[in-house]
C-alpha cells in the first residue's frame, strides 16, 4: 500500500485463479520423461539444444503433460479474473476482466534460448503469429484522449509478436534431485498490429461505441504503447505462473544435465 501512496503512477495486476492453478503440487518427476530434450553447458550446440528443449516443452503444453494435469494447456489457457489499475500516463482506467479466455499460444515458436552458467537465469525470444484475449470488462477511465465507461463483452488481438523473457531462478536442491525455482518474469514485446473490440461502452451508446472502437484500431501503435504495460504484465504473470508449477515438478537436471548440486 506505501508504494501505491508513493507513486502517481501505478499498475497493479492480479490475476486470480490463473489457468485454475492451485498451490503447487508437492508429486515430482522421478524419471524424465521422453518429450525432455537433455542438454549440457559443456556441449558446443548448449544453445541450439536448449533452444529445441523449450520447443519441446511449449509443443507438448499444447495437448497438457501427464502428471501436470492442474497445469492445464496453453491453447486456451482460462483465467477467472485480471483487475487492472493504472494511473498518470496515456491509459488512466480502473478495470477488470473476468471469464477471460487466451488463444494464439498453440503457434509459440522459441527462437531462441539462452541459460546462463553462472545465476542459471535464462532469456528465451519467442515468436507468436497472433495472441486473442477475450471475455467480460468493466471499466472506467480513458485510453489516449478517449473517455471510456461500460461493461461488456471485449476483446484484444495483437499480431506479430516477437517476445523476449528475462527468467530469474534459483537453484533448489530436493530429493537428490535440482529444481529450477522460478522467482521472476519479465516480458518485453514488439507487435506488427492490434485490432480490438469492446462492446456495451457509454452504457449502449451505439454511435459513440462504433466510432470508440473505430478510431482505437485505426490509431492501433499508439494505443498499443500505452496498453503495452498492461499486455506485458499479463503476459508475465500467465508465464510465471505456467514456469512455476512445471519446475516445481520436473527437475531442471533433466534440461541441463552438468547443473550443479
Amino acid at each position: 500500500m506505501e508504494s501505491l501512496q508513493r507513486h502517481s503512477a501505478v499498475i497493479v495486476v492480479l490475476l486470480v485463479g490463473l489457468l485454475g492453478l492451485p498451490a503447487a503440487s508437492a508429486n515430482e518427476f522421478m524419471e524424465k520423461p521422453d518429450f525432455i530434450k537433455t542438454c549440457r553447458f559443456t556441449d558446443s550446440d548448449f544453445v541450439a539444444c536448449s533452444t529445441e528443449a523449450v520447443q519441446g516443452l511449449f509443443d507438448k503444453l499444447v495437448t497438457g503433460i501427464e502428471g501436470l494435469e492442474h497445469v492445464g494447456t496453453i491453447d486456451p489457457m482460462k483465467i477467472s479474473k485480471i483487475r487492472i489499475l493504472q494511473g498518470d500516463g496515456p491509459v488512466s482506467v480502473n478495470a477488470s476482466l473476468s471469464k477471460v479466455v487466451v488463444t494464439g499460444f498453440a503457434n509459440t515458436k522459441v527462437v531462441r534460448n539462452v541459460v546462463s552458467n553462472k545465476d542459471y537465469s535464462w532469456e528465451t525470444h519467442i515468436r507468436l503469429p497472433k495472441m486473442r484475449l477475450e471475455g467480460n470488462y468493466h471499466m472506467q477511465g480513458r485510453i489516449l484522449v478517449i473517455p471510456l465507461n461500460g461493461h461488456g463483452k471485449c476483446w484484444f488481438e495483437p499480431s506479430g509478436m516477437d517476445i523476449i523473457m528475462k527468467t530469474t531462478n534459483v537453484l533448489d536442491v530436493r530429493n537428490g534431485h535440482v529444481f529450477y525455482n522460478v522467482t521472476n518474469t519479465k516480458v518485453d514485446y514488439t507487435i506488427s498490429g492490434l485490432r480490438l473490440h469492446m462492446g456495451n461502452l457509454f452504457e449502449g451508446v451505439k454511435v459513440l461505441e462504433d466510432s470508440t472502437n473505430q478510431y482505437l484500431n485505426d490509431n492501433w501503435r499508439p494505443v498499443s504503447e500505452a496498453l503495452k504495460p498492461i499486455i506485458a504484465k499479463t503476459i508475465e504473470d500467465i508465464l510465471l505462473a505456467i514456469m512455476q508449477n512445471i519446475f516445481n515438478q520436473i527437475p531442471a537436471e533433466f534440461f541441463v544435465a552438468d547443473l550443479p548440486k
